[in-house]
């Protein structure tokens, strides 16, 4: 009562005299006990559940209202493919929409717009979506061990099973990127247990450095096996996931927009090559 009170910048009193007419209107009690330490009824916990959920649904409402008319864009994506494919390409949405100001955010965690105030969320479809999203695919999820010059000329890679020697990194983000690869692959690994790192970003610049091999996803690495840093000796290969733009269902125009707009950058984004040169002049067939 106190705290409602405060929020509501209302006396104590009258708040208590609301939840007596309340509980007169709807002829149940809402709350029991004595008044220093008050309980909600079981009819007081139930119609606090669909209230809550109601005025969820209003503020959630009216900021959709409020952001439409700011002309402002939440879009949470995952943070490495964040900094290594939409922002060096967000330049374009900006060219071709300059009145709409999107704002990032990095995040992992399943897709919520029943708790997160966003309006668009990229993310890999490798746990259930949310019901109340529409859908929009970008591209599939091709994943392989990457590593670098160093440690390919080091080892002597020439077959996956030379892997067995390199120490393997691993992310806590995607834990199952090795036992997907060598799955799928159909590779047998029992190979030395390298470093876990709490972001995806930093094994990638781990096996940059020589610190190990590591699997990783074709949109985050193209730009560095162009430059030389990375080596993907056995190609790539579908991992079984897809990555997605979800959007709420109520009609969001800036939402849509950029989902089209995410689309042409998807077909846009050049497939991974068939196999890659572990070192120069040596081509090694990919899986």
């Amino acid at each position: 009562m106190k705290l409602a009170a405060e929020e509501l910048a209302v006396t104590h009193g009258a708040v208590s005299r609301k939840v007596r007419e309340l509980e007169e209107t709807l002829r149940v009690k809402l709350f029991e006990g004595p008044k220093n330490r008050l309980l909600l009824t079981e009819s007081g916990r139930a119609l606090l559940e669909t209230l809550t959920m109601a005025f969820d649904a209003i503020e959630m409402a009216i900021a959709s209202l409020v952001k439409e008319r700011e002309e402002v864009l939440d879009v949470s994506c995952l943070g490495t493919l964040m900094m290594r494919w939409l922002i060096p390409r967000l330049y374009a949405f900006h060219d071709a929409y300059p009145t709409t100001d999107v704002r990032l955010s990095a995040s992992d965690r399943p897709a919520d717009f029943s708790r997160e105030r966003y309006d668009v969320a990229i993310r890999i479809d490798d746990h259930p979506l949310p019901e109340d999203a529409e859908i929009t695919q970008l591209f599939p999820d091709m994943i392989g061990p990457v590593l670098s010059p160093a440690l390919v000329g080091r080892f002597s890679i020439k077959s996956p099973s030379d892997l067995k020697r390199v120490p393997l990194l691993r992310t806590r983000t995607r834990p199952w990127s090795w036992q997907v690869w060598t799955e799928r692959g159909g590779v047998r690994l029992d190979a030395i247990a390298g470093r876990e790192f709490e972001h995806f970003y930093f094994m990638l610049e781990a096996a940059a450095s020589g610190l190990g091999a590591c699997v990783a996803s074709w949109p985050l690495v193209m730009d560095d096996i162009s430059a030389g840093r990375l080596i993907a000796p056995f190609g790539f290969i579908p991992s079984g996931y897809n990555y997605v733009a979800l959007r709420q269902r109520h009609r969001n125009r800036k939402a849509e927009r950029f989902c089209e707009w995410l689309t042409t950058q998807a077909k846009e984004t050049p497939p991974p090559p068939s196999e890659r040169a572990a070192k120069s002049g040596q081509n090694i067939k990919a899986i």
